[in-house]
């Protein structure tokens, strides 16, 4: 197949993995990027001394990573160097109330214990259970391109399956192992940013707790962009094109196959197959021929999405205290939030937030004694986003942050930019400005997602978090890796 060109669609980590796995294979592989650099919601900026990262801040899944780059010979360590976080994060739960999780297993359920007389006992039990939910979900079920039931339709999936507690909700089947409620919003916290509340999220993510507590929080060092860094150096290697500020303005379509994309500038760019790792939804409505969109208006109206962020970069003229290089603040009850995110959209009254601090690790991301502080606080996608809100919620987070972390941050302030629904939408083309696409409920699962092969166009395919297997980085290398192996196989079958 090495005379076949292929045409990605976006540089984000779905994107650059399937580049990577269809130049691996021999097939000549041009990505089209609309920002000026790579890494999607991964990019990075620079600015005062200060490098953030705009997106992802937790690796988690080493195995997954391992995996990637192993499936071309290589190493994460070729490069980045990583790190294990102890603690892996702190979780205040209110005034000189904190609990900082410790990356050792035994210390961990020593900490468990203190909190609830025979908790460490039903982490063993709680524990071997998500082991097996990420045994067969992760290395088992997200490879599968959930194209047709029939893939599914095999007797150890279908026994795998019932016991994946896809019936049962994460909140019930925690409350069967746990009492306190700290321990209960501490098992919770993982599946805050997959769409739904822990109510209605099924019992399968508890292997989201495996990856957390098993398998650990790393940091490679300089940066999450480091991982982008090193994907495009590989993908590089193996023949991938790279083309940035090419935004694609439409997709050519002439009976059921796609021939050619124009570029805002005008430009055109031909290939044998196209990739769109960009936003599913922008592809679908707006950049393929509305006769030829997988799915209509209000098909797309009716999914529902996983979280949108409001998001400050700060650059602080001095190194803070009592903060690790992850932060949860749950001074106030989950409920209320997670309604005004799921239930009844609207900005939260008493949001609970994030604080990334990664100069606490790494000193190469702030100039000498300074601090690099990245805020987050999940919000409903489709909300009104100005300035004037934005400035408000951030007074709410700081005066918070402050009183819980007992110093003054706001007058220490040198650099500041906020980012919102609008700037989603801007640099992603992000439906409803989410930040991590489709939510996992039950009814968004597998062959209920959107499909990543276009129904009526024979060369057009999807990869990334609004397709398979989901959300999330490790879901996204994933969902590269699948959507390569499908259009290899069929193009191959075409040509034969």
């Amino acid at each position: 197949m090495s005379s076949t060109h292929v045409v990605v669609i976006g540089a984000g980590f779905a994107g650059i993995s399937a580049a990577t796995h269809l130049a691996h294979q021999g097939i000549n592989v041009t990505v089209l990027e609309k920002n000026s650099t790579p890494g999607g919601r991964a990019r990075k900026f620079a600015a005062e001394g200060f490098i953030f990262d705009m997106g992802p801040s937790w690796y988690w899944m080493p195995d997954i990573f391992d995996q990637y780059f192993e499936s071309f010979g290589k190493t994460t360590a070729d490069y980045y160097d990583l790190l294990r976080l102890d603690p892996s994060y702190a979780v205040i739960y209110g005034h000189n109330d904190k609990l900082d999780i410790p990356a050792n297993l035994e210390k961990f359920k020593a900490m468990l214990e203190n909190i609830e007389k025979g908790a460490a006992k039903n982490l063993d039990a709680f524990l071997s259970q998500a082991r097996y939910k990420y045994k067969v979900g992760i290395q088992e079920f997200v490879n599968m391109p959930s194209r047709s039931i029939i893939e599914f339709a095999k007797p150890k999936l279908l026994i795998d399956a019932l016991r994946l507690d896809l019936f049962q909700s994460m909140s019930a089947h925690i409350r069967k192992f746990f009492k306190h409620d700290k321990i209960i919003r501490l098992m919770e916290f993982p599946v805050l940013f997959l769409g739904e509340t822990a109510e209605k999220i099924p019992a399968l993510y508890s292997l989201m707790n495996y990856a957390d507590i098993a398998l650990g929080t790393w940091y490679p060092m300089g940066g999450m962009h480091k991982i982008i860094e090193g994907m495009v150096s590989l993908a590089e290697e193996k023949g991938v094109k790279f083309i940035y500020n090419a935004e694609v303005s439409a997709i050519d379509i002439s009976q059921g196959r796609a021939k050619a994309v124009n570029l805002s500038n005008g430009e055109r760019v031909h290939a044998d197959a196209f990739i769109a790792g960009a936003d599913y939804h922008h592809v679908d409505q707006h950049l393929v021929p509305s006769s030829y969109s997988n799915y209509s208006p209000s098909y797309w109206e009716k999914r529902v999405m996983a979280p949108s962020s409001l998001l400050f970069y700060l650059g602080v003229d001095e190194k803070l205290k009592h903060l690790r290089h992850h932060n949860l603040f749950f001074d106030y009850p989950l409920k209320e939030h997670a309604d005004a995110i799921y239930t009844h959209p609207r900005w939260p009254e008493n949001p609970l937030f994030y604080v990334s601090a990664p100069s606490v690790t790494d000193l190469s991301v702030a100039p000498e004694g300074k601090e690099n502080l990245f805020l987050l606080v999940p919000l409903a996608p489709g909300l009104e986003d100005t300035e004037a809100m934005r400035e408000k919620y951030y007074h709410i987070i700081m005066d918070r942050l402050e009183r819980l972390t007992h110093q003054e941050i706001r007058s220490k302030v040198i650099y500041k930019r906020s980012y919102a629904h609008k700037d989603f939408i801007a640099d992603y083309h992000a439906f409803k400005g989410n930040a991590y696409g489709l939510a996992n409920t039950l009814t968004q699962t597998a062959i209920l997602k959107p499909s990543l092969k276009n129904k009526k166009v024979s060369n057009l395919y999807y990869t990334g978090q609004l397709t398979v297997p989901g959300p999330g980085v490790p879901p996204s290398l994933i969902s590269g890796r699948v959507v390569a192996k499908e259009l290899i196989k069929e193009q191959r079958m075409e040509k034969n």
